[in-house]
């Protein structure tokens, strides 16, 4: 009787470890989603800008070309640890040596060049949003910048590392929504620019939308605050903001998010968002009354 036990055991644990190497597989995207496509560099700048690519793949203090995105600076996070990594051209410590197709299945799919699945601290599950288009302008702008070549990319301090990695991949498959945004026809041009903007390249929902148990986004939550993903304190809701009388209108909104507290906009400030403010600031002006007419929609 022992044995049979056993044997099921160990059959159960085969299968359950088969089934796990399975679901837990990279599904990358293949070639045929590149569009023909001539890069627009100021298209991929202003991408840069809203997703805020430097506050995040900033280099560690002391470290020279402080203005370029060389990675370095350590993101700490309930679970762990993570050094964003060197998106600058250099081909030995960059991205430099990255093919399109390569960058696009980072974006869109959150897979290493060598197929490895990335955390979701690199916000893949909201620029998996942005067109291919536009993640082809934005990979030509990073490779306009300066070439910087870093001493040492950073390992993940995470318990148990590669074995959650893998996991990652099996979390993909429940967390990971890879829809390209779709205009609404009910709604503006600008309306809708700002969505885009928001859901896409901003990854407004990282920070502002609270996550389950397994860390997935609670979107019957969307945009309604939550706990700030470093730990401490608590990032505000972005719902209601008229009616809340955080905001008057539009143009106040976009006074905000230009200028933050250079006009007395202290909340701008807080938390993280005096970077974001910053990196909104680059944006053209229309862009950032595209935020804000969207963001003043939410109810």
């Amino acid at each position: 009787m022992k044995k049979k036990i056993a044997t099921l055991v160990a059959a159960l644990c085969v299968f359950g470890a088969a089934a796990f190497f399975f679901i837990s597989q990279p599904q990358p995207l293949d070639g045929a989603v590149l569009p023909a496509h001539t890069a627009d560099l100021k298209n991929g700048e202003i991408l840069y800008n809203a997703g805020g690519c430097i506050s995040c793949h900033k280099p560690a203090k002391g470290v020279k070309q402080q203005k370029l995105p060389s990675g370095g600076a350590p993101l700490h996070t309930p679970i762990g640890t993570f050094y964003p990594p060197n998106i600058t051209p250099d081909k030995a410590t960059g991205i430099g040596s990255w093919t399109q197709l390569q960058f696009v299945n980072a974006m869109k799919r959150g897979l290493s060049p060598d197929g490895k699945h990335y955390f979701p601290a690199f916000p893949y599950t909201s620029y998996t949003h942005m067109t291919v288009g536009d993640l082809l302008d934005l990979h030509a702008y990073l490779l306009s910048l300066k070439a910087v070549e870093t001493s040492s990319n950073k390992q993940t301090e995470i318990f148990g590392a590669p074995i959650l990695r893998r996991g990652v991949g099996a979390w993909k498959r429940l967390g990971l929504n890879a829809v390209t945004f779709k205009p609404d026809a009910k709604q503006s041009a600008r309306w809708n620019r700002g969505a885009y903007l928001v859901s896409g390249p901003g990854h407004c929902n990282e920070c502002h939308t609270p996550r389950n148990f397994a860390m997935m986004s609670d979107f019957s939550k969307r945009l309604a605050g939550g706990p700030h993903p470093e730990g401490k304190g608590k990032v505000p809701s972005l719902v209601g903001l008229i009616a809340r009388k955080k905001f008057k209108d539009i143009d106040d909104l976009n006074s905000a998010l230009r200028y933050g507290e250079i006009l007395g906009y202290e909340d701008m400030s807080s938390g993280g968002m005096g970077d974001v403010q910053t990196n909104m600031s680059k944006l053209p002006e229309s862009d950032t009354k595209a935020i804000a007419e969207y963001i003043l929609s939410l109810n």
